[in-house]
């Protein structure tokens, strides 16, 4: 064989424009994803590496003017790696992001008692709806959100979330049905028991419209995940939900919780929250405060001898706010604790647990 044969044969021979291979042709995306996206779906081992392939090259001519066929040549195409990496990012951006819970796997969580006088605490995807009975419930940027059941709750109530993708998911929830004391208190004045004067009633108009705009507070802080505690420690002597009969006359229902204890005894703020109300001297709770929690959610101090607070000022759970008296229709030195989620009248023994000794 001539020596001309063997150069052209290891392509020595062939002229540089003959030898440059032509642009790839027609490369499908759907070839390139597979095998070079480790972990998203592809082979491993050949991520982004150069994509090798056969390719004709062009007919060539000999010294004497002879032709012969095309031959092949593996080549190396520099245009895959690029593209291999840009659609394997955009594969990985359309990753849900770490620690979250895919759409599918999401809905609603809640916890809490789910009895009459009970909060629930909920949970949902940043972004969703919740409605409960009907009506539209605050949701915080996190996801959270506050459900109560009043004293006399029906055995069912109804909850609906509406997510951010558009799925719809309803709960009928349980509720348990609870069953109430009777105290009997004697020894009141009988104006505090049946106030007639008619400046007494004016009184007592402008006390409960004062507590009803306070507990209209809807702020979208949400102190009350930082829990709750007791705001004394003492003899509880009334329990919520409890039928008063007082001086021998049936009267409304206890709807907060009475601790015993001296007068002066230190009370401290049961939970992180906003003063939204305080009167020195109410006609049937004497000395009352009322801290708002948010959400709706708010606490109410009756009975007080001092209020070391004022409107609107920030306290901090086990802050000292107040002193406990014997002031408005009492019988003697005590705190009465109530809690409210807007004018659902809750009970706050379900938020605490037993009285600490």
């Amino acid at each position: 064989m001539s020596h001309a044969t063997n150069r052209e044969r290891s392509g020595r021979g062939t002229p540089a424009s003959a030898r440059r291979s032509p642009p790839a042709p027609n490369l499908a995306p759907s070839g390139i994803v597979p095998r070079g996206c480790r972990g998203a779906g592809g082979h491993g081992g050949r991520s982004f590496l150069p994509l090798r392939r056969r390719v004709f090259l062009p007919e060539v001519f000999r010294r004497d003017g002879a032709s012969r066929k095309p031959r092949r040549r593996t080549i190396v195409d520099p245009t895959i790696p690029a593209m291999r990496a840009v659609l394997c990012g955009l594969a990985l951006l359309a990753l849900p992001p770490f620690g979250l819970t895919p759409a599918a796997e999401t809905g609603v969580r809640l916890d809490g008692p789910r009895t009459q006088g009970g909060l629930l605490r909920g949970r949902v995807p940043p972004g969703s709806a919740v409605e409960f009975e009907g009506e539209p419930v605050r949701v915080s940027e996190g996801g959270w959100f506050l459900v109560g059941f009043g004293r006399d709750a029906p055995p069912e109530a109804e909850l609906v979330a509406i997510f951010p993708d558009g799925r719809r998911e309803r709960q009928v929830l349980a509720v348990e049905r609870r069953e109430y004391r009777i105290q009997r208190i004697d020894g009141l004045p009988p104006g505090k028991v049946t106030p007639r004067s008619e400046e007494d009633l004016a009184r007592i108009r402008a006390d409960v419209e004062m507590v009803k705009q306070a507990r209209t507070t809807d702020d979208p802080r949400t102190d009350f995940l930082g829990g709750f505690r007791w705001p004394i420690k003492g003899r509880i002597s009334g329990v919520y939900g409890s039928q008063r009969i007082l001086n021998g006359e049936p009267r409304r229902p206890h709807f907060g919780i009475d601790i015993a204890a001296p007068a002066g005894t230190r009370v401290v703020a049961p939970a992180d929250g906003t003063v939204t109300l305080v009167h020195p001297d109410m006609f049937f709770s004497g000395g009352t405060m009322i801290i708002d929690h948010g959400h709706g959610l708010s606490s109410a101090f009756l009975h007080l001898s001092r209020i070391l607070v004022e409107k609107g000022e920030r306290v901090a759970q086990g802050q000292l706010i107040a002193e406990v008296g014997s002031t408005g229709r009492s019988t003697g030195p005590h705190l009465d604790w109530r809690i409210n989620l807007f004018a659902r009248r809750l009970d706050p023994a379900l938020l605490v647990g037993p009285m600490p000794k």
